[in-house]
């Protein structure tokens, strides 16, 4: 079997403290994969820039001009991690035979790339890069990613437990996935959409050795958010459950006031009046608020606004 011409897509964001150890460990790895036959000569490595506010760029144009096995996309202004794997990957969609993407920190094990490789070439269109060991992680970090994946598929969301944006490509899953439109990009629920044959490769993720994560807590929960409110409709269910909820209690309600009416124990209070009243218009403004975000994202998917725009390509 002829080997395959992989391009490896990395998203970079104010990365310059740990790009220059990136790519040199990429080009060493690349060089090993492509003496063992793995991938052609002429497979590349994609570094994406995402608007970063240091000098990543210009590490990048620089890295990109020396290496012509690197390719450099600059991005024209910061559309996200989701808008700039995809930058990076329908640029070139028609270049290559598979495609992987991976966060430019390299916590994700670059040797579990081999077994994605290996798994390709005996047929999986798809391989996901899954995680079998979070100890590098903190307490609070284990149980809020894990608490996300429960989550997501508890509401349907059709991820892959433990599975991050580490995975393999086919050239065919790239051509398919261009049409999935939508602008709230969240392709660890779109990808599985695709079908097709799929595998797994686990790994241990590792430390990261310089910089910072560029998922702090807040970006976890907007993007664990986004996630589901672009592949769920359970929580606007969730709103109509509740509201059958509070239609029974009102009728208990109803019923305690007309009972208390005909035995004479009716005395007004402050407490009986308000309680229900604080209840009942706060569910119903976080109600509004719920289907005000559906709303939004309606309006945003109605504009079709370009989910990036690239601004520069070093080295083509």
């Amino acid at each position: 079997m002829d080997s395959a011409r992989l391009l490896l897509v990395i998203p970079c964001y104010n990365e310059e403290a740990i790009l220059h150890h990136t790519y040199e460990t990429l080009k060493q790895y690349y060089s090993d994969l492509k003496s063992q036959g793995l991938i052609s000569p002429d497979s590349k490595i994609c570094l994406v820039n995402d608007g970063s506010r240091d000098r990543t760029w210009e590490i990048i144009e620089d890295i990109a001009r020396a290496d012509s096995s690197i390719i450099g996309v600059k991005l024209s202004r910061n559309f996200g991690h989701q808008s700039a794997i995809l930058a990076g990957l329908e640029h070139h969609v028609e270049e290559f035979d598979c495609f992987i993407t991976l966060d430019a920190d390299l916590q994700d094990d670059i040797h579990a790339m081999t077994a994605m490789i290996e798994k390709h070439r005996e047929g999986a269109m798809i391989v996901y890069g899954v995680r079998n060991d979070r100890t590098s992680d903190s307490w609070f970090k284990r149980f809020t990613a894990e608490g996300f994946y429960g989550l997501m598929q508890k509401m349907k969301v059709p991820v892959v437990f433990n599975h991050a944006d580490f995975r393999l490509m086919d050239r065919r899953i790239l051509q398919e996935l261009g049409n999935f439109r939508e602008i709230n990009l969240f392709l660890r629920g779109i990808v599985p959409l695709i079908g097709f044959r799929s595998d797994k490769v686990y790994y241990k993720r590792l430390e990261r050795l310089a910089g910072e994560t560029k998922y702090p807590l807040s970006k976890m929960l907007l993007f664990a958010w986004n996630g589901i409110t672009s592949f769920s409709t359970f929580p606007m269910r969730m709103v109509l459950y509740f509201g059958f909820i509070n239609f029974v209690m009102a009728m208990a309600i109803i019923g305690y006031i007309v009972v208390s009416y005909l035995v004479g124990m009716t005395v007004p209070g402050w407490t009986s009046t308000l309680l229900p009243l604080t209840f009942f218009s706060g569910f119903n403004m976080m109600a509004l608020g719920l289907i005000g975000e559906y709303i939004g994202k309606i309006y945003e998917e109605v504009k079709a606004r370009p989910r990036y725009i690239i601004e520069k390509v070093v080295h083509e």
